[in-house]
């Protein structure tokens, strides 16, 4: 989604992604990540969320109470079967 958004001329500000089994990262570093993942929402105009088959993890609920509460429209990629209340 981040490339098709990109080479269509959005600016995507998206969260960091570590796919290697040794990207481990601390809980320090998670909370921190957790943080700039919020700043990056104040950046956004808007969130697209990306969730496959509809699944929406808790930090990614909790990303979406933010934008929401900060008044930010919030799209997802697949549809919420099922989901209450992301």
């Amino acid at each position: 989604m981040n490339r098709d958004l990109t080479l269509a001329g959005a600016i995507v500000i998206a969260p960091a992604e570590f796919e290697r089994a040794t990207d481990q990262i601390t809980d320090e570093q998670k909370a921190a990540l957790g943080t700039l993942h919020l700043a990056k929402i104040d950046l956004a105009d808007r969130v697209l969320v990306v969730n496959p088959g509809g699944y929406i993890g808790e930090s990614t609920r909790r990303e979406i109470r933010y934008a929401r509460q900060t008044g930010k429209p919030v799209e997802y990629t697949d549809a919420l079967d099922g989901v209450i209340n992301p």
